[in-house]
């Protein structure tokens, strides 16, 4: 019998799940720090006998989570690809779970078949510290924030722009034109939400817009103002990156996907109040 790296391959698709908490992001790095990429490529190879390269359909940063990233390997056809999920499940750690594998085309890529990639940030605007949200959030308490006044000023944004202010530094990315495909805004008692959907994004984008969109929801800017400083591309007046905490993956689309929506579609719980929760003591 033939040694299992040369047995006939096939590709691999993954929908995984992880708490970027205690990860120095997805991509594995050549300093040896903790990636998802890495620590999945490593539970791969116990098994294999050999490094996998492991393709993910986007790069997330230090600290941000994922609820639905992708991503696919080659692997020998005698293991079924699907039971890839319950092998990699029952070696992994308590902060990264795969949700479903598959088979997929040869020529079928996380990457490159992605239509777009959708983002979830969270912010909770209690006075008060909450422990179990606290992972998830971006405790802004500051100020309740005006979920109005911020998606005013998000709409604008949507189609193809130059988004340079908000292209982070370190980025081998040549250009800053990105296409914001839908924007959200919306609020739960407490916690606001927003999400944006686009085939790509920049370096850092997300969170320098997050750290911006604040000060329109607290009236110090106006959606004009925000408005002018990205159309301008004033990297200049952009000073500040939102904690990673609040940030999450929320899915990849394709115009093929294997999987079914149970597998890659609202993942990630939301935070809220139910509309009859009492708000007396009895």
């Amino acid at each position: 019998m033939l040694p299992i790296e040369k047995r006939a391959a096939q590709r691999v698709a993954l929908v995984i799940q992880y708490k970027g908490t205690h990860f120095h992001g997805w991509q594995r790095q050549k300093n040896a720090k903790r990636t998802v990429q890495a620590e999945i490529e490593s539970v791969i190879a116990s098994v294999l006998g050999r490094k996998p390269a492991l393709v993910g359909a986007g790069r997330t940063d230090a600290g941000v989570h994922a609820a639905a990233q992708v991503a696919h390997f080659a692997a020998p056809i005698v293991i079924p690809a699907e039971r890839w999920a319950i092998i990699l499940n029952d070696r992994l750690g308590d902060d990264i779970v795969v949700r479903a594998s598959t088979r997929v085309a040869s020529d079928w890529h996380a990457q490159f078949s992605a239509n777009w990639r959708r983002y979830r940030y969270t912010f909770y605007t209690s006075k008060y510290p909450n422990l179990f949200v606290q992972p998830y959030v971006w405790h802004y308490y500051r100020q309740r924030l005006d979920e109005n006044l911020m998606l005013a000023a998000l709409q604008p944004m949507m189609g193809y722009h130059n988004l340079l202010a908000f292209h982070r530094t370190g980025s081998d990315r040549t250009h800053s034109w990105v296409e914001l495909q839908d924007v959200q805004c919306t609020r739960s008692g407490d916690f606001v939400r927003i999400e944006l959907q686009a085939k790509g994004f920049l370096y850092g984008m997300v969170r320098l817009i997050m750290g911006l969109i604040v000060q329109v929801g607290e009236r110090r800017l106006s959606p004009k103002e925000f408005t002018a400083i990205w159309q301008k591309r004033r990297r200049d007046l952009v000073k500040y990156s939102a904690p990673p905490q609040g940030l999450c993956l929320l899915r990849v689309g394709y115009s093929t996907f294997p999987f079914e929506q149970g597998a890659w579609v609202d993942t990630q719980p939301q935070f809220q109040l139910p509309s009859n929760f009492p708000l007396t003591t009895i």
